[in-house]
């Protein structure tokens, strides 16, 4: 037995010694090889296949109808609630989410308002938004998760549902159906909440989609601008402008209206959002398109790029005066004589909202200008604190109904952090080079301070001139005085 376990022992040295034979490592080596070769020609199968997939989805993406955008996570990640719905969902992006349900069931309310006032069934219109389908798809950005059903009836339901809404504005909601203590088709305070959900970047329909709807509607085709007309009509009341500045004159507003949609060439890349960004820039307005020799060369806003002018306290000092200027258009700012004219703005709770989202559509969209953008940039200049707030307020130029001009300040401050802007495209760079100039010359910061501190009130200039009659008269007694010394009378 123990003769056997001596046996054992040296066979099993022998086998550990075969093991490391040079043949045998080569083996192992040679497997090794193969292995990696396999993992890494999978690697380039698997890299292979997601640029065929990338290629594929490329090839049926049309990118020239793109103008519904997501609303980029660094613009968004500090405020989402000015950028997400908070009562009615328009669009795929936020189509099913839990606290937007409750108004899919006055959306089916409208489309049953529609159906029996028009004595129409629903199949035209589904069959109507089927064709419309694939164009309204791109539109959009990114994959979209609705079936070709699901799209279109969510087309459907709410385009007709907008429709609703801007046919109660018009005509009055009682007089097309409904009640006059409807919880939603009535002029309340929900609707401001529904005006405001419905001009944010994310929450869009194509502007094509619901002008097809409408003829429908009216059994009339070739209908292309009538919704954008009603569109201006029913977003009035959230123009920052006074109330004067918003009463567009009918026989003006439809040629310009038609000049402003064919600027973009194809009207289907239009949405309510772009239509109201084009009623606050008005009829006369000549855009500052961006310069075709370098598109893309874009800047980083920071506090040393977005400077295009110095606060309002320090060009105060510098001499420049202020002015509310008498127009329909609050962009419109002018400066001459170093008087610089501003608009009236009104500030209200939604703001904020509504130039977030102005300025996002500015971002995304390349064919946009981003004259809403400069804008706001430059009111961002002028205002530093509360008392630069305080002081545009006494000149008319800024009324709101927020807590405090601190968090008028605030809102300002805030609009325009991690925006893409080339200030030189900017339609006030001109007006800022005037500013600029008139605020470095001494001698108007002279002037200003001599006002400010030794000329404040009426008395001051009264004790001025006293003094410089009295200086006056105290030189001539003196020079009569030295005048008769030296040639005394004879």
């Amino acid at each position: 037995m123990r003769d056997q376990t001596r046996n054992r022992q040296p066979q099993a040295v022998q086998h550990m010694n075969l093991l490391g034979l040079p043949g045998n490592n080569r083996l192992r080596q040679d497997h090794g090889l193969q292995n990696q070769e396999q993992q890494r020609e999978d690697w380039v199968i698997s890299v292979k296949g997601k640029m065929e997939q990338a290629l594929r989805d490329g090839s049926t993406t049309s990118w020239d109808k793109l103008c519904i955008y997501r609303v980029p996570l660094h613009l968004q990640e500090n405020d989402k609630k000015s950028y997400f719905p908070q009562t009615v969902s328009l669009g795929p992006y936020h189509h099913g989410n839990k606290h937007l349900l409750p108004m899919e069931f006055h959306k089916w309310r409208a489309v049953n308002m529609i159906m029996a006032r028009t004595g129409q069934g629903i199949e035209i219109y589904i069959d109507a938004m089927k064709e419309l389908e694939e164009r309204a798809r791109a539109c959009y950005q990114g994959p979209i998760a609705l079936s070709v059903n699901e799209f279109t009836e969510m087309l459907v339901l709410d385009g007709c549902f907008v429709l609703e809404l801007f046919r109660g504005t018009v005509e009055g909601f009682q007089q097309i159906g409904y009640a006059r203590n409807d919880p939603v088709f009535a002029m309340r305070g929900l609707m401001h909440s529904i005006q405001r959900d419905m001009v944010m970047l994310e929450n869009q329909l194509p502007l094509f989609v619901l002008d097809r709807l409408l003829e429908l509607q009216l059994g009339t085709p070739n209908q292309t601008g009538l919704v954008a007309q009603v569109a201006v009509k029913f977003f009035d009341p959230l123009m920052p402008t006074g109330e004067a500045s918003t009463r567009l004159n009918p026989s003006k507003l439809k040629p310009w209206l038609e000049r402003s949609l064919n600027s973009l060439g194809d009207n289907g890349d239009l949405h309510c959002l772009d239509v109201f960004r084009r009623s606050l820039l008005k009829f006369s307005y000549s855009p500052n398109p961006r310069s075709e020799e370098d598109p893309l060369q874009l800047n980083l806003v920071d506090k040393r790029q977005q400077q295009l002018v110095h606060c309002v306290t320090e060009l105060r000092e510098a001499g420049v005066k202020f002015k509310t200027r008498k127009t329909d258009r609050f962009w419109d700012i002018r400066f001459e004589h170093g008087c610089l004219e501003i608009p009236k703005l009104l500030i209200h709770d939604g703001t904020k909202s509504l130039f977030s989202n102005l300025i996002a559509f500015e971002q995304c969209h390349i064919d946009s200008t981003k004259d809403i953008t400069s804008y706001i940039i430059f009111m961002d200049n002028l205002i530093n604190s509360s008392e630069d707030v305080s002081y545009l307020h006494y000149c008319g130029i800024i009324e709101h109904w927020l807590g405090s001009d601190a968090e008028v300040a605030d809102l300002f401050n805030r609009l325009c952090q991690e925006v893409f802007f080339d200030p030189k495209d900017s339609y006030l760079s001109k007006l800022s080079d005037e500013v600029n100039y008139y605020y470095s010359r001494k001698w108007n910061a002279l002037k200003a301070t001599l006002k400010h501190r030794y000329f404040n009130n009426p008395w001051a200039y009264f004790s001025f001139f006293a003094a410089v009659i009295l200086l006056v008269l105290t030189l001539v007694q003196s020079f009569y005085a030295v005048y008769a010394y030296y040639k005394p009378p004879s």
